[in-house]
């Protein structure tokens, strides 16, 4: 099953409970528009890199399309449809006034030069600039990319455009970014396993949490969940996993990961497999890497209480029966992983502004329409005996539809 057949199939199960005509299927899982461009420059070996960059832009019903870049070797446009189609439910689950986006640059940028990197960024831009902007597409930044990619996307647009700050988030603070922004989304994730732990008669506090994935996400997860008291027995990157059953400490292993720059090799743990982390008998198991992690084989193996879901796209749909039929809930990523579009959206706004805001105001915020959005897909999840993934769909389907039928096709 490809990546966009996936979405829509969770799509399709909202859709039936929703009562959606065949009509208004097809309009609403089909992206307005698709670009592929050919990138080349000039690698520093002197020989022509040439890199295929992407950028899908599924709906605008409540707003400018919205998603990040991502520099990745799988990078496609299949991928890159998937991923802005869920944008576009993910923005209207936690209601921000934005559509679905998503693109990218098929190549490696731990093969690239700081020099090609930017090159490659910047000839990006001239092939799609005309097709972004404040209120059209604000890309942000995704895996592969950072705050610097950012400031050189938004450095390169205005020169065809003059200054506009808000044509991109993600941005360094010292250049127009916002407070907060980097560790949204780990913040946001921590928000998420708070409130559903709750609801399970739980908190952070003493509960186990094996995480997948060290980037941005992973490690801002396990720093907030630690803070909170929880214990992190396992964590892994691309590299490898560390696993500690009296929990690993957090602190020690950022000093190792800023040395080593992975997680393989920190003395405070036991070296494992990615393989392995899956199948930790935690209680919480987080998956924030790349998408397609939960096969049915590797579902049925998993022995951890609850499924938070950080990635986008970690859990297939056969995966997703079996977590089912094993009663392990799965708490969706187009909720999980919100914080960073909703900080993004912050960042947006200040800029159109042209004022700051506190980091104890974004952080305020973000906890509110997290908690917000958690209460209303938990409530109708309940509700319905429905599983939190579909209520998710059913909300933001509902909200996108309303918004379609308000504007006229």
């Amino acid at each position: 099953m490809q990546a966009f057949e996936a979405v829509n199939h969770y799509f399709d199960q909202a859709a039936v409970l929703l009562d959606l005509s065949d009509n208004m299927r097809t309009l609403m899982i089909t992206p307005d528009r698709e670009l592929r461009v050919e990138v080349a420059i000039e690698m520093d070996s002197g020989q022509i890199g040439n890199f295929i960059g992407y950028r899908v832009q599924h709906d605008n019903a409540r707003g400018p399309f919205k998603g990040g870049l991502r520099f990745h070797p799988h990078v496609d446009q299949d991928e890159a449809r998937s991923l802005a189609s869920l944008m576009t439910w993910k923005t209207a689950v936690v209601n921000l006034p934005f559509g679905g986006g998503k693109g990218g640059m098929n190549c490696d940028p731990n093969k690239l030069s700081r020099g090609e990197l930017e090159r490659v960024t910047r000839k990006f831009v001239q092939q799609i600039h005309d097709f972004i902007g404040p209120d059209k597409d604000i890309p942000a930044p995704d895996v592969g990319t950072d705050a610097q990619v950012m400031a050189w996307v938004m450095n390169e647009y205005s020169k065809y455009h003059g200054f506009q700050p808000a044509c991109v988030t993600g941005k360094p603070v010292e250049y127009h970014g916002s407070e907060g922004r980097e560790a949204a989304t780990g913040y946001g994730v921590m928000i998420v396993a708070r409130e559903i732990l709750k609801r399970l008669g739980k908190e952070i506090r003493g509960t186990t949490f094996a995480i997948q994935g060290y980037g941005n996400v992973g490690s801002n997860t396990a720093r907030y969940l630690a803070e909170a008291g929880g214990v992190i027995t396992a964590i892994s990157d691309a590299y490898g996993a560390v696993v500690n059953p009296r929990g690993l400490d957090i602190k020690a292993l950022d000093a190792h990961v800023a040395i080593d720059r992975k997680v393989v090799g920190f003395p405070g743990g036991e070296p494992a497999t990615n393989e392995q982390l899956l199948t930790q008998p935690v209680d919480v198991l987080i998956p924030a890497a790349l998408g397609g992690v939960f096969d049915a084989e590797t579902a049925k193996q998993v022995r951890a209480h609850l499924i938070i879901e950080a990635a986008n796209s970690p859990t297939w749909p056969e995966a997703d029966e079996v977590f089912r039929t094993r009663e392990i809930p799965v708490v969706p990523d187009i909720l999980v992983n919100a914080g960073g579009v909703i900080v993004s959206y912050f960042e947006w706004v200040q800029n159109q502004q042209h004022f700051r805001w506190p980091l104890d105001r974004i952080q305020r915020e973000e906890e509110t329409t997290m908690v917000e959005s958690f209460n209303k897909i938990y409530e109708l999840a309940t509700r319905k005996g429905i599983p939190l993934r579909t209520a998710a769909f059913m909300i933001g389907i509902s909200r996108v539809g309303r918004a379609r039928v308000l504007g006229g096709i």
